[in-house]
C-alpha cells in the first residue's frame, strides 16, 4: 500500500512540483493551498508525512504545527521555508516538526528527507511493536523502547542514553538484521547538513553498544568492516 502525504503549499507551481515527483516516486499526495483547510483535512484523514509550508493564507504553518501537536496528531512534518530563515527553523522544530527542507531546493534533496523521515518513523514490518497504555513502546530482545520519551528500560530499569545514541539505537531496532551503512546513519541521525565525520558515528556507537553489554545480552551491535553496523537481537540469531 502507498505511503500518503498531505502537502499544504498555496504556491501552485511549487505544489505542482512537489506532487508530480512524490507521485513519480510511489507516493499518494493531496495537495491543499488553504491554512485552515489544511488543518482540517491533517485532523480528519490519516497521513504518513505532512509537508508544510509557513507562509499561508488562513493560518499559518506555525499555527498548523501547533494545533496537531496539541491535538495529539503525531503525523511527521517537513516544514518548508525561506532560505536563510534560521528563525523559523527553529521555529518550527519547537513545534515539534521533524525536519525541514529551504527554498529553493532542488527535487533530489526534497525527496531524500521525505525518505529520511518516514523511514525514521515509520515502523517495518518486523518490529514488535505495540501500544501499552496507549503508548507504544518497541521490544527488541529484553528490551523495551519508548521512541516518545526516548526511553529505553530493562526488566524494569532504566538505560541512560544519551538522545544521539538513542536515536542510533531506534533506526537499528528498525532493522534487525540489516546492516546499516555509516552514511545512512550519520544521514538519519546528524542530518544531512551535518559536516562532521563518520568518526562521529563510531563514537557514539561504541558507547551505545558498551551501556547495551553493561546491562543485557539479548540486543548486541555487530561491526561490519568497512561497511557499518548490525543489530542482533537472541531471536534473529536463531532464525
Amino acid at each position: 500500500m502507498s505511503q500518503t502525504i498531505l502537502v499544504i503549499e498555496d504556491e501552485p507551481t511549487l505544489a505542482r512540483l512537489l506532487s508530480y515527483n512524490l507521485s513519480q516516486e510511489g507516493y499518494e499526495t493531496k495537495v491543499v493551498d488553504h491554512g485552515s483547510e489544511g488543518l482540517q483535512v491533517a485532523l480528519q484523514q490519516s497521513f504518513d508525512l505532512i509537508m508544510l509550508d509557513i507562509m499561508l493564507p488562513g493560518l499559518n504553518g506555525f499555527e498548523i504545527l501547533s494545533k496537531l501537536r496539541q491535538n495529539g496528531n503525531k503525523t511527521p512534518v517537513i516544514i518548508l521555508t525561506a532560505r536563510n530563515a534560521e528563525e523559523e527553523v527553529v521555529q518550527g522544530l519547537k513545534y515539534g516538526a521533524d525536519d525541514y527542507i529551504t527554498k529553493p531546493f532542488g527535487v533530489a534533496e526534497m525527496l531524500a528527507r521525505v525518505s529520511a523521515v518516514l523511514r525514521r518513523t515509520t515502523p517495518e514490518e518486523q518490529l514488535q511493536e505495540k501500544n501499552v497504555g496507549g503508548e507504544k513502546v518497541i521490544k527488541a530482545g529484553e528490551l523495551y523502547i519508548y521512541p516518545e520519551k526516548y526511553e529505553v528500560m530493562h526488566h524494569g530499569e532504566s538505560i541512560s542514553l544519551r538522545p544521539k545514541e538513542f536515536e542510533v539505537l531506534l533506526y537499528l531496532v528498525q532493522r534487525p538484521g540489516v546492516v546499516v551503512t555509516r552514511d545512512d546513519l550519520m544521514n538519519i541521525v546528524w542530518g544531512f547538513d551535518y559536516i562532521g565525520g563518520q568518526r562521529t558515528v563510531d563514537v557514539h556507537v561504541s558507547s551505545l553498544r558498551k551501556k547495551l553489554e553493561m546491562n543485557q545480552q539479548t540486543v548486541q551491535i555487530e561491526s561490519i568492516r568497512g561497511v557499518g553496523y548490525k543489530l542482533v537481537t537472541s531471536q534473529t540469531k536463531k532464525s
